[in-house]
């Protein structure tokens, strides 16, 4: 299994507690043959070998799987599709929308989900914080923006009241939380743990201060 992506991809589905039929497996691998192909003319992403694609971009984007609340969620600096186009196809009862300002990583993600088949993605280039939406997300994603705070600067006010922000980060977020936010509340700080890889992962839940 040691150098086998799908072995490892349903393997780390399983350490997760993520159920996923064969049609969403097949998906998730597609997505990475995808992004491999694209980045022999645009540079979206450093990490190219199969394995460590399943690891660190399709098993690490759906570590936050379990704090998803719907029916829309809202990927901030998607990149080339993380952890939003993962996410997506394991959840097609939500409705995703994924920013990102490159114009050339925006493409290529639009051109991704046709390709998968998934119908319930938008793919916006525009920077979060001129994004203006009628409605606001239950949840807004980030993987590795920034700081919290400025996360919360350009995405907070895609958020519903009632929602939250998941802001996926590397080491231990302690110092970016004191103080938390203005106006939010930390409301976890989850260690997470991806299949096969021993890197610090974090997630940091946050939600409006006034939503009690």
């Amino acid at each position: 299994m040691a150098d086998d992506p799908r072995a490892i991809l349903l393997a780390g589905l399983g350490e997760l507690g993520l159920a996923a039929d064969a049609a969403q497996v097949e998906q998730l691998l597609a997505l990475t043959a995808l992004v491999r192909e694209a980045n022999e003319t645009m540079n979206l992403t450093a990490i190219v070998e199969p394995v460590a694609m399943v690891r660190k971009h399709l098993l690490d984007s759906l570590t936050v799987q379990p704090w998803l609340a719907g029916p829309w969620v809202i990927d901030v600096g998607t990149g080339a599709g993380f952890p939003g186009l993962p996410l997506a196809i394991l959840n097609p009862g939500f409705r995703f929308t994924l920013i990102d300002s490159t114009a050339k990583k925006a493409r290529f993600v639009e051109r991704a989900a046709e390709t998968l088949g998934l119908g319930h993605v938008r793919v916006v280039c525009e920077r979060a914080e001129s994004y203006a939406p009628a409605s606001r997300a239950q949840t807004v994603v980030s993987r590795a923006l920034a700081t919290v705070s400025e996360f919360v600067r350009v995405a907070g006010h895609l958020c519903a009241r009632d929602g939250r922000l998941l802001a996926m980060k590397g080491r231990d977020p302690a110092a970016e939380l004191a103080p938390p936010p203005r106006g939010w509340r930390v409301a976890a700080v989850e260690r997470l743990k991806v299949p096969g890889l021993d890197d610090a992962r974090h997630l940091v839940v946050l939600t409006r201060a006034e939503a009690r």
